[in-house]
């Protein structure tokens, strides 16, 4: 019986070897791994991890190919789906997902769904020459996409593969948004990986253009009235952090996971040969307790710091992957549970000297159907630190929709738009961060190709009128 094999374990850098380095923490499956791996699927005839995965990958299918060696039509079969099978099968929460639902799970281990994408999609990558190149024909009608992260690469290489001639808009000099200044090298090798991705993108015809603020150097109705661009794609993700608002918070050494994982990975602070400023101090705190807030420790961590984590819930409530939480812990990552900041305290010359927290415990679920965090009376106390990292979340950037007639947002500042992508404004559609707030890869990636389908359908009935 296949499901008496044993999930196959991926090998890993060692942790006290890897928490000094920025190289890639699992080295994955190597051929005889990944087909053993794949011989552990059923082959389920109603797949639950299919209807588990945002983008309904047909995950049996393209395993099986894996398992007989057809290693092209396996990433044939996966590139129907997803854009990017390298990035996904790093960085997505499958436990939640697609493995989260697998039927081996229930009495054992699930199959490694995402270990085996990820094994495909650098497959590819190594063997773009043999993999067919899809024929396109252009149709003569034009397409603009505003950030170049994962829901704006699948909206793009989506509407290139139908036909239509588009072009990217990126505010910073690299292009792949949250996936170059968000995620770290560890977790996501950037020039093996995101840029052979972007690559990719390319190589259908998608025209980049980095360092253009839309909203500033030009704006969306510049782009539809004077460029000739019959719809707007908008996948500008969430990069305006959030803070507590507690005192202190505008001390020297407190910063946001944005700021700090921006300077890191995309201006390369880790590498000795740039000399990117930043500053890391000797103790981080950094507090939350989702995946980036598990990026930032991390990082804090390979940068040389005594890294801890403050989260207000218990361990049981953590947002973050789990294999991150567990990565993190054998890196010698300190996790402070049930712990709430109420202050940052500074010296004279303005710099952080340690934040003040109050123990907490668990009440009544709130509206999330998670437990809310209540304040334990006379449990102040302080842990000394000289930086501390906010990693609360973040929303849009304004700008876009303060320069848009008509583009509607929610209160948290997410652009509207429905299911399909379709926003408040005709001819301009979003997905994607810019949209839900920070989410997953795989939810941004979702929404661009779905948004790709409604620009299609809108510009063809647009011609018929």
């Amino acid at each position: 019986m296949a499901n008496k094999i044993p999930r196959v374990p991926v090998r890993e850098q060692d942790p006290k070897v890897r928490a000094t380095n920025f190289e890639e923490v699992c080295y994955g499956y190597n051929i005889e791994e990944a087909v053993l791996e794949a011989s552990r699927c059923l082959n389920c005839k109603q797949p639950r991890c299919v209807t588990a995965c945002p983008v309904n990958i047909r995950i049996p299918d393209f395993i099986h190919q894996l398992l007989l060696g057809n290693f092209t039509e396996s990433a044939r079969i996966i590139s129907e789906d997803s854009s990017l099978p390298s990035i996904c099968g790093r960085v997505c929460p499958q436990e939640n997902q697609c493995e989260g639902s697998c039927i081996l799970g229930i009495k054992g281990e699930p199959v490694a769904i995402g270990k085996l994408e990820r094994f495909i999609g650098d497959w590819q990558i190594e063997h773009e020459d043999q993999m067919p190149a899809p024929e396109i024909k252009r149709n003569g009608h034009k397409v603009a996409v505003i950030g170049s992260g994962p829901s704006s690469l699948a909206c793009a290489s989506d509407l290139a593969r139908m036909g239509y001639t588009v072009k990217i808009f990126e505010a910073l000099h690299k292009v792949g948004g949250v996936l170059v200044y968000g995620i770290p090298e560890f977790r996501l090798p950037k020039e093996r990986i995101v840029a052979k991705e972007v690559e990719a993108v390319k190589k259908l015809g998608v025209e980049i253009e980095t360092d253009v603020i839309v909203g500033r150097t030009v704006t969306i109705d510049s782009l539809m009235h004077e460029e000739g661009y019959e719809a707007v794609f908008i996948g500008s993700g969430a990069g305006l952090p959030r803070f507590m608002g507690i005192p202190g918070e505008n001390l020297n050494g407190v910063v946001s996971a944005n700021e700090f994982l921006t300077r890191t990975n995309l201006m390369k602070a880790y590498d000795s040969h740039y000399d990117t400023p930043i500053y890391v101090g000797k103790k981080v705190v950094v507090v939350g307790g989702g995946n980036v807030a598990m990026d930032a420790v991390r990082t804090a961590k390979r940068l040389g710091a005594e890294a801890t984590i403050v989260y207000r819930r218990s361990e049981k409530e953590l947002p973050a992957r789990a294999e991150e939480v567990h990565h993190a812990k054998e890196e010698g990552i300190e996790f402070r549970m049930l712990t709430n900041p109420t202050a940052i305290s500074g010296d004279e010359k303005g710099w952080v000297t340690g934040i003040h927290c109050v123990e907490m415990e668990l009440g009544e679920p709130d509206a999330s159907g998670r437990r809310s965090p209540i304040e334990k009376e006379g449990s102040d106390f302080e842990i000394p630190c000289d930086v501390v990292i906010m990693a609360l979340g973040t929303s849009p950037n304004p700008l876009l929709a303060a320069t848009t007639a008509g583009l509607e947002t929610n209160r948290k500042g997410c652009l509207v738009a429905d299911e399909h992508g379709v926003t408040s404004r005709e001819g301009v559609f979003a997905g994607g961060d810019a949209v839900t707030g920070a989410a997953t890869v795989i939810l941004a990636m979702g929404a661009g190709r779905k948004a790709a389908r409604t620009i299609d359908q809108y510009i063809r009935e647009k011609g018929r009128r």
